[in-house]
């Protein structure tokens, strides 16, 4: 690979990231879908049930649906009765206590409404990359409940219910649908469950005049399947703890019960199951998707034909409630029973007689049946049949694609082998030892699971190697490209030879080979590049790794040595601290408070001389210390948001105030004297970007107040948000025509820009961090360069100002200087601590206002003041707008702080991806598919967040040419006259407005 420039680079790290996010998905996630298994059912005269109805309450939380609250109807009043706690579904809880089974459904991440119904209906969990493929179509061909039914009815989402028609025996799912138009989070959602209600009522009302529709709904082996949205739509736009979330479950078990009855009526027959549950729960902060316990506990109750009923006991606590979860339902005396989420669609084969969906990974759970036990001994043999013809089907596969395949331990041996243990159970149930049975069928289940996983984590180690050889290569390339270009000026040139370019092909031909030969997916041969053409690079760049290793470290005495080894342990703690923040918040409030400190580790006099703006940077970091304090979970406050506007439009006012006593403008002359250049364009420009903060502020008032108010968005409110967004986006372009470059200027505009962004996309306290942190960067850059200027070693300063008689420094090719003609300074060790900072000022723009596991915590509210209809990804697409938005000011600081140090484009940053690459390696190890769905949810969570960070700043980096491209720099008047190294001085004379600088802007420190 050819020495790339600073674009090649950026380029490539955006690349290896993205390519290397979706790594986990071909090892952790890979999808379990197989086709060509056999189907089957328990062989029985009659089923338990004649028919079966799945009510699923999208987004219900299981602690919601139980707990007891005061009436939290409209207009319920504030009378002492409607005060009184009490259940929110009385009817499904009079199910749980006299007619059937309830406990808590677990479901896996990602908690979306997709792998959450896919796993209900289907039995299988998707791989996690299956939710960016779209909510409404199915994009591969699985098994599911309804495709082994007779015939099912469906009523609900089109977001939902073509997933589950497409795909299926043709007319044997039917649907009916609302418009997408009708998924509005301005309206009241409730809405939404009342059409389907409607619609169920509609059918059984037609079936009376129509002899035909009668018929069909007689037959048995029918499922009927009603998807409610209206709590998922509700949950995130008020929260699941307020009033409107609370009185739709109502609305909801008010709905049930009504078509439990209208069903039971019709058919009189006592031979329909009932099963209610969710597909996922939601946070409090009105957001699912992560791991988040909220999220991830649903309800289950389960009631009528084959249905077991409850199990209590006089006094104490009943067996299921030992995790306190369930404390406050006051049902501690019902025996609670906790399954995962795939078990739901096995317990709806059983009951309404259907085979098995044959990607079905669930297992029958036995406490929901109303069976002897020589029937539920049968239904676990055909369960464990089931599980294990897919688990043959893999092997064969394995078998057909591995070189040397090692067999499962568990099934090892002729006695071990699936079909001689299937034989063992079918002898004990013969022998009418059925409670033996069970427990050899449940043991093989589990070990057929087992094997499963055995297969699909086959070949883990020698992914995670791989991937592992690519992030370490990619971070070693990384420093050998700063070393190379930034220290030493690309003077050495790589040493390739033939013998060393041979060796490294010969490696990815073989891995090449043996992809090929085990008919591995494309993605491996991608993963396979990377890693050997970064360590080939590191490799031929070893002369220029020796060269900087005598510069940097050349003179080192012992005493130095010993305080480099502390530094770097330091900077390794430092790295592991930023690791543990993203488990807990609190960190990022203790380091803050640690930086205000940080000018004093200087001494005295520097933070003397520089007193306004060392006070300016403690003030700022004390105030971005407050922010991880604060809850995650936000609730919508006027108030806050126009406090953060507010702040916004002060900070643009008192630029445009004092803009010419900031700024010193000069116009090209061989006088080199000052001379004003006309800023009347500039001034208004400015003046129009912050007009659209004050815009903006009334058009948000104006959209929080109709949708707290339920009157949906105005027409008008929501064309005018639009209008002040795209205008706030446009307007700094103009800028071009009266440019100014000097860098306070040019952080104005950018500041002013995204103002309106953070104004209309607030909800709480985010207009409040975005004043903070624009404050903490500034003030950043200017002590960053503050302390270069004081404490620049007196070399360094030489090979930057050239000698005393201004003649050029004369460099060897193994020299580490950079020619004085350049303009530049070599990268130093002390540069990394800047990186480090960096870094961290990174990770704080995005979690100061979420919380640091949860990508969910970032609300969608805000986003229905411009988009109030249901559109997931125009709906992500400007929340993750917003998310960049601080990234944009951090990139802008970053590239600015680069000139001022008068270091290359890229310089902070290569180091910064270097190092950054050890968070994303910690969190890739630590990704998990096992353990408690908070594990495996987070873990996932951190790590995606982790590869995201470096693929944003990788591209924010690229652009930052185009956010400080034409910002100048000058030493302070004080430098070029006295050679003082002295910044604080330097200002004070750079500020009075006069440069001697040839049409150049003048640096004001």
């Amino acid at each position: 690979m050819a020495r790339l420039g600073r674009l090649g680079f950026l380029g490539i790290a955006v690349a290896f990231h993205l390519v290397y996010l979706f790594s986990i998905f071909d090892i952790y996630f890979v999808s379990p879908i197989v086709h060509g298994m056999r189907a089957f059912r328990v062989d029985s005269p009659t089923a338990p049930a004649k028919r079966l109805v799945l009510y699923v309450g999208d987004g219900l939380r299981a602690d919601k649906a139980f707990q007891w609250f005061p009436d939290p109807s409209p207009g319920a009043g504030n009378e002492s009765e409607a005060l009184e706690p009490r259940p929110l579904a009385p009817f499904l809880r009079s199910r749980v206590l006299e007619h059937g089974t309830f406990g808590v459904s677990h479901t896996r991440v990602p908690t979306e409404s997709r792998p959450g119904h896919v796993a209900l209906i289907a039995g299988l969990y998707e791989d996690v990359s299956s939710v960016t493929t779209g909510w409404k179509l199915n994009p591969v061909n699985f098994d599911s409940v309804f495709n082994r039914s007779r015939h099912t009815w469906s009523w609900g989402s089109p977001d939902i219910l073509p997933m589950f028609s497409t795909g299926a025996v043709e007319g044997r799912v039917e649907d009916d649908m609302y418009g997408a138009e009708d998924e509005d989070y301005s309206k009241d959602a409730t809405e939404l469950d009342y059409w389907v209600f409607d619609r169920v009522k509609a059918l059984f009302r037609a079936a009376e005049t129509d002899p035909e529709l009668d018929a069909r709904l007689r037959q048995d082996k029918i499922v009927f399947f009603l998807h409610l949205l209206g709590l998922d739509t509700t949950g995130h736009s008020y929260r699941p703890y307020s009033k409107e979330y609370l009185h739709n479950i109502k609305v909801v078990d008010e709905g049930v019960r009504e078509i439990t009855e209208i069903i039971e009526k019709f058919y009189g027959d006592e031979e329909t199951a009932f099963v209610f549950t969710a597909d996922h729960g939601m946070s409090d902060w009105g957001s699912h998707g992560d791991g988040h316990p909220d999220n991830t506990r649903t309800p289950l109750v389960a009631w009528g034909a084959g249905v077991a009923k409850p199990v209590t006991i006089g006094g104490g606590m009943a067996k299921g409630h030992e995790d306190g979860f369930s404390s406050d339902w006051k049902l501690d005396h019902v025996q609670r029973n906790d399954v995962a989420q795939a078990d739901v669609a096995s317990l709806m084969a059983y009951l309404a007689g259907l085979e098995f969906p044959v990607n079905s990974v669930g297992e029958l759970p036995l406490p929901y049946v109303a069976a002897n036990d020589k029937e539920k001994a049968k239904a676990m043999l055909v369960n464990a049949k089931e599980i294990l013809e897919m688990y043959n089907v893999k092997e064969q596969e394995k078998l057909a694609t591995e070189l040397r395949y090692k067999a499962y331990r568990g099934f090892a041996g002729d006695e071990q082998t699936p079909v001689h243990r299937l034989a063992e159970i079918e002898r004990l149930i013969s022998k009418g030892q059925y409670a033996d049975a069970i427990r050899t069928a449940d043991g093989l289940i589990k070990l057929g699971l087992e094997g499963m996983r055995y297969l699909q984590t086959y070949d883990w180690l020698f992914l995670r190697t791989l991937v592992t050889a690519g992030y370490l290569g990619f971070a070693a390339y990384a420093f050998t490209t700063a070393i190379d270009v930034h220290v030493l000026n690309g003077k050495i040139d790589g040493s390739r030879t033939t013998t060393s370019t041979a060796a490294f092909a010969a490696v990815l031909i073989a891995l090449y080979s043996l992809f090929f030969a085990q008919s591995s997916p494309a993605s491996y041969y991608v993963y396979a590049i990377f890693p050997i053409v970064f360590w080939e690079e590191v490799f031929i760049r070893r002369r220029a790794l020796s060269a900087a290793r005598k510069q940097l470290f050349s003179g080192l005495g012992q005493t130095s040595a010993v305080k480099l080894g502390m530094n770097v342990l330091a900077y390794i703690g430092a790295l592991e601290v930023m690791v543990q923040s993203y488990y807990h918040r609190e960190v990022y409030t203790v380091v803050y408070l640690l930086l205000a400190t940080w000018p004093l580790w200087y001494g005295t006099k520097f933070a003397q001389k520089n007193q306004v703006l060392c006070i300016t940077w403690a003030l700022a970091c004390a105030s971005m210390s407050i922010f991880t304090v604060l809850p995650a979970n936000k609730v919508e406050d006027a108030n806050l948001i126009s406090l953060g506007g507010f702040l916004i439009l002060l900070l643009g006012l008192l630029y445009i105030t004092f803009e010419k006593s900031l700024l010193v403008s000069t116009s090209p002359s061989n006088s080199g004297l000052a001379a004003p250049k006309p800023d009347g364009l500039s001034r208004a420009i400015l003046g129009g970007q912050i007009g659209l903060i004050a815009l903006a502020m009334l058009v948000t008032r104006s959209s929080v107040t109709s949708l707290q108010a339920k009157q949906g968005l105005p027409l008008g409110t929501q064309i005018l948000g639009w209008v002040t967004l795209i205008a706030s986006f446009l307007l700094p372009f103009i800028h071009a025509l009266d440019p100014k470059n000097h860098y306070l200027h040019r952080l104005a505009v950018i500041f002013l820009a995204f103002g309106p962004l953070f104004i209309i996309l607030t909800i709480s306290y985010e207009g409040l961090f975005y004043f903070a942190i624009a404050i903490t960067l500034v003030s950043w850059v200017r002590l960053e360069h503050r302390i270069h200027q004081a404490f620049a070693s007196p070399p360094t300063q030489q090979k930057l100002n050239g000698s005393a008689n201004g003649s050029a420094s004369r460099h060897s090719p193994q020299s580490a200087t950079f020619s004085t003609t350049s303009g530049y300074r070599p990268l130093t060790l002390s540069d990394a601590r800047t990186s480090l900072l960096f870094l961290f000022l990174l990770q704080s723009a995005f979690f100061s206002t979420g919380n640091i596991s949860s990508i969910s915590s970032f609300s969608l509210d805000a986003v229905y003041r411009l988009i109030p209809v249901f559109d997931p990804f125009s709906q992500g697409a400007l929340l993750l707008l917003k998310l960049l938005a601080p990234f944009v000011l951090v990139s802008a600081n970053l590239g600015i702080l680069t000139k001022r140090l008068k270091l290359r484009g890229g310089a902070l940053f290569a180091v910064v991806m270097g190092i950054g690459d050890y968070l994303t390696l910690r969190f890739f190890w630590g990704v998990k598919d096992e353990g408690s769905w908070l594990e495996i949810g987070e873990s996932i969570s951190v790590f995606v967040i982790a590869s995201l960070l470096c693929i944003f700043v990788a591209g924010l980096e690229a652009g930052s040419e185009i956010l400080v491209g034409g910002v100048e720099f000058v030493e302070d008047e004080v430098e070029k006259i006295t050679g003082s190294e002295d910044a604080g001085e330097g200002v004070s004379k750079a500020t009075a407005g006069v440069s001697h600088s040839k049409g150049r802007v003048k640096d004001s420190g």
